[in-house]
């Protein structure tokens, strides 16, 4: 605590009334410190190396077994010119540039517009990366699921959120749980140090705000103790995860669409329930109303909820993109 000690006041941190003085009464193996969150990069970096080694060996084996193929490519004729307005300007030229391409190269428009083309398409990212992408995804969404569900299930808060506010802050921290958050917190580290390599989607922006959002929110709620209804948000999170991994192993391998399908919808299903009815009808609930029962607002109150409106902003968004993609599915379906 004497490091930065403006950040660590108590009346950020802790409802009116209580003190470090009255955390202090736990001990340290029951008592979230700061200075934990510092396994979390060892961990990330770890991640990191057991992710090479899993898409290095165990996921080809399982993407042959799926039928996973890469797609033959046509490359692009070698052109210093053009390979430098790609690499240097833009991959997409306007009709104007193409214009000034034309001359340049001494190339016909299609033939400009066919190397860009042809170019792009050697920058995508092969189906058994996507696939290994995937895999890795999968086995840790559904390892922390079933060890998440299995540290939580028989905890009272799992059934009654109200529990999650009982003598708060002054609630010891299991082991369990301790682990759990520093798994979870050292998987989205790993993610976010390996975002500007890993495959590029169209909602790349989203998921920069979400996984620095829910490093911040992992990192604050364990400093302020919040880790009860934490380890909720976390499970509620995996569970749709899974699905969404598995649909698309399915979907980069080959004579698996109807299972993929199958996946798909059920994700969606389990998706929009979980974002849309269950996260805000009892995870924001209870962090905005019944908390309120125990305590009164403080700055850790507004800064926690306000990190969780920003992750249910994601979702809505999220939901928009996969409700337009169950609309393509039924409409073609038809």
């Amino acid at each position: 605590m004497d490091l930065l000690p403006d950040v660590w006041r108590q009346d950020y941190w802790l409802p009116p009334g209580v003190t470090w003085t009255d955390m202090a009464r736990l001990a340290d193996s029951d008592r979230p410190r700061p200075q934990d969150l510092l396994i979390a990069l060892p961990l990330a970096l770890g991640f990191i190396a057991l992710r090479y080694v899993f898409e290095r060996f165990f996921a080809p084996p399982m993407g042959r077994y799926l039928g996973v193929k890469n797609r033959l490519q046509v490359p692009a004729a070698p052109s210093l010119k053009l390979e430098s307005f790609y690499t240097q300007r833009s991959k997409q030229p306007t009709q104007s540039e193409i214009v000034g391409l034309m001359s340049l190269c001494g190339k016909t428009q299609r033939q400009v517009e066919t190397w860009f083309r042809l170019r792009r398409n050697q920058d995508r990212p092969c189906q058994t990366k996507k696939f290994g992408e995937a895999a890795w995804r999968f086995f840790f969404y559904l390892t922390a699921f079933m060890a998440g569900l299995a540290c939580l299930i028989d905890r009272p808060w799992f059934w009654d959120c109200r529990e999650c506010w009982r003598q708060y802050p002054v609630q010891p921290m299991e082991r369990a749980h301790y682990w759990y958050y520093m798994l979870e917190l050292g998987f989205y580290g790993s993610l976010l140090l390996r975002i500007s390599v890993d495959i590029k989607r169209k909602d790349f922006k989203e998921q920069v705000i979400h996984h620095l959002a829910t490093i911040f929110l992992l990192s604050f709620s364990y400093c302020a103790n919040y880790i009860r209804v934490g380890t909720l948000v976390m499970l509620l999170h995996d569970s749709s995860d899974i699905l969404l991994e598995s649909a698309k192993m399915f979907n980069y391998g080959t004579g698996w669409r109807k299972t993929c399908d199958t996946l798909f919808v059920v994700f969606s299903v389990v998706f929009l329930v979980t974002r849309l009815v269950v996260f805000p009808s009892k995870i924001i609930h209870t962090t905005l109303v019944l908390s309120m029962e125990e305590f009164e607002p403080f700055v850790g109150y507004y800064f926690f909820n306000i990190l969780l409106m920003v992750l249910q902003a994601l979702h809505i968004f999220w939901a928009g993109l996969i409700l337009r993609m169950v609309y393509k599915f039924l409409k073609g379906k038809v």
